[in-house]
């Protein structure tokens, strides 16, 4: 799943941790969910949308599988 807590997370000037702490799981966590090596649960996914402020259909996309790059 692409999602675009990075991008929303800079706009912020907070660090991994700091959106980390708001959300109540570690820093690695995030950086997994950032990496896409990690899908979120559907309730951390919630959290994330409302840290934000924004719908979570905005935050994630579901991968379709190709690589925009190499079509």
């Amino acid at each position: 799943m692409k999602n675009r807590l990075r991008e929303l997370r800079a706009a912020r000037r907070w660090s991994q941790a700091d959106l980390a702490d708001r959300l109540d799981v570690s820093r690695q966590t995030v950086y997994a969910i950032e990496t896409g090596r990690y899908d979120p649960s559907l309730p951390l996914a919630f959290k994330i949308a409302a840290v934000f402020g924004e719908p979570i259909e905005d935050l994630f996309v579901p991968d379709d599988g190709t690589d925009s790059e190499h079509p």
